[in-house]
């Protein structure tokens, strides 16, 4: 679908990119993206893709608006306590940028919903805090050969990778997801306010690389930030090829 003259104006800046320009832009308008989580990740993810000019973006989360949540997540207010955090996404999206179109799936993301939810979209990304939805997200974008933009926060600290596809997967990098008494829960560890919306800012910006196919995305690489120092470090995700997921598996 081409772009109007109201859309021509709005990405104008976008435009005068030659790495975007008026084909890329089509082609961010025509694309899909599911974020999996509204929370500290999901909201700068969904709030650059949208401003971006994604048309269609989904949302899942099954969770609701705590006032512990507004330190760093930036699409609710005082007065959104208490509501659906994906409806509540939904309607300051849409104040954003009203011609993207934003699915709501206020559900808890399992092995039972997770690839009829993901067939319908072209890229994942994964916004959660919790290993169980990680490696459901990462099995099921392998199963599909979707790509998955993967991102994670810690104190001061966050990751980015580009996974699925042809590439790694999650597995390849941590085979098994750790037992439960060996991680500590996301509700009890700090996060400093800003580490979400940078981490988020990063995994938006390899989502429109990937759509537009412009310069050298994650794929296959992980990076380490460290924000109380500002340290930046880099490593290779190898494809494992006896991943139980995306090789051939063990003999």
């Amino acid at each position: 679908m081409a772009l109007n003259k109201k859309e021509q104006q709005r990405y104008k800046r976008h435009l005068m990119l030659p790495q975007v320009d008026e084909t890329g832009q089509e082609k961010i308008k025509n694309s899909r993206v599911l974020v999996v989580g509204a929370g500290g990740l999901g909201c700068p993810v969904a709030m650059q893709l949208c401003c971006a000019g994604v048309g269609t973006i989904g949302l899942v989360d099954f969770d609701v608006v705590d006032v512990s949540n507004l330190q760093r997540q930036l699409l609710y207010t005082e007065a959104d306590v208490g509501k659906s955090k994906v409806q509540t996404a939904r309607q300051r999206l849409k104040a954003m940028n009203s011609e993207v179109n934003i699915i709501c799936i206020e559900d808890k993301l399992d092995r039972t919903n997770a690839t009829e939810i993901f067939e319908k979209f072209d890229i994942i990304v994964d916004a959660t805090d919790n290993f169980d939805a990680r490696y459901v997200i990462s099995d099921t974008c392998v199963k599909l050969g979707k790509p998955h933009v993967y991102g994670a926060i810690y104190e001061f600290y966050g990751q980015v990778a580009v996974l699925g596809g042809e590439g790694p997967c999650l597995r390849c990098l941590q085979p098994q997801p750790p037992k439960k008494d060996e991680i500590v829960e996301a509700k009890d560890v700090g996060v400093f306010g800003a580490i979400p919306g940078v981490i988020g800012s990063l995994q938006a910006c390899e989502v429109l690389k990937i759509i537009i196919g412009a310069g050298k995305t994650l794929k296959g690489r992980m990076i380490f930030i460290d924000m109380l120092n500002m340290t930046f470090d880099e490593v290779e995700i190898p494809k494992y090829p006896k991943c139980i997921s995306c090789g051939k598996g063990e003999n």
